[in-house]
């Protein structure tokens, strides 16, 4: 059953970034990032009753306004790049995560990676030049150069390097930060920053809602096939999610070169599979 829990924490990954980048066609990337986190809360809520939650001391509060304030960012940045690039190139960049986790443990809790993580670290960056190899002609480092000149890549690399501080909060008890505390820190963000808010939220509404559904579902997924067996193996079917991203990417929005974009996101999906199995 962990499995299956899990492949449907990949699936409604998946179906969120779809339905952010169409949402993104008729509202902006504030009035997205607040109803990703808004929309999902009445699925969230009632979980409160089932989980554990953690003692309130100074640990939880500075980890719940640094994680949930990082996390603020992350969700306007990672909106604004699915709507700038194809998400069949911009959503892959999120394997970087454990890549920067690799990099970044040594100096803050001395943990070295194995040769597997090595390993996994190879074929991510082999990956992400795979996605365009088309761009070869022009020099071996090209297919890198023609991916960082993209506003969604690069953005969506910010997102993967802030996630990986991020995730060091969570292990504290802080489950995604708070859904509450993001959507209320977006709220006056969205309200400045947007234009007719609740217009672009009226008109948008069909395509707004199940963004915070599928992302409650992945969660829910998410934590119940956890339960069930380790969390390398649960993370390592989640990212799946990147592959099936490039298909949607392709079959909804028409998106060119997927050949060497699947490619590259199931090469980057398998290194991503080495350094947690590392």
């Amino acid at each position: 059953m962990w499995f299956l829990f899990a492949f449907l924490t990949a699936f409604f990954e998946s179906l969120k970034d779809v339905f952010s980048k169409k949402s993104l066609k008729k509202a902006d990337e504030y009035i997205v990032s607040w109803s990703l986190r808004f929309f999902a809360l009445p699925f969230l809520i009632p979980l409160l009753f089932f989980i554990e939650i953690p003692s309130l001391g100074n640990q939880f509060w500075i980890a719940l306004f640094v994680g949930g304030s990082l996390n603020v960012i992350t969700t306007i940045l990672y909106m604004k790049a699915i709507k700038h690039s194809d998400l069949s190139i911009t959503v892959p960049m999120v394997t970087f995560t454990p890549l920067f986790l690799l990099l970044t443990s040594p100096l803050i809790v001395g943990e070295f990676p194995s040769l597997f993580g090595f390993i996994g670290v190879l074929l991510i960056v082999l990956g992400s030049y795979t996605l365009n190899i088309k761009q070869r002609h022009a020099g071996y480092l090209a297919p890198f150069k023609t991916l960082l000149k993209e506003k969604g890549p690069k953005l969506m690399l910010l997102v993967a390097f802030i996630w990986s501080i991020t995730s060091n909060f969570d292990k504290i008890g802080v489950l995604n930060s708070s859904p509450i505390f993001i959507t209320l820190t977006l709220l006056p963000i969205m309200l400045y920053k947007s234009r007719g808010s609740i217009q672009q939220i009226l008109i948008s509404h069909r395509t707004l809602l199940p963004i915070g559904l599928f992302s409650a579902l992945s969660l829910i997924f998410q934590m119940t096939a956890i339960s069930l067996t380790l969390v390398a193996y649960v993370i390592s079917i989640k990212r799946t999610s990147v592959v099936m991203t490039v298909l949607f990417g392709y079959l909804i929005f028409k998106e060119k070169g997927i050949k060497e974009r699947l490619v590259g996101a199931v090469i980057m999906v398998i290194g991503v599979l080495f350094i947690v199995l590392s």
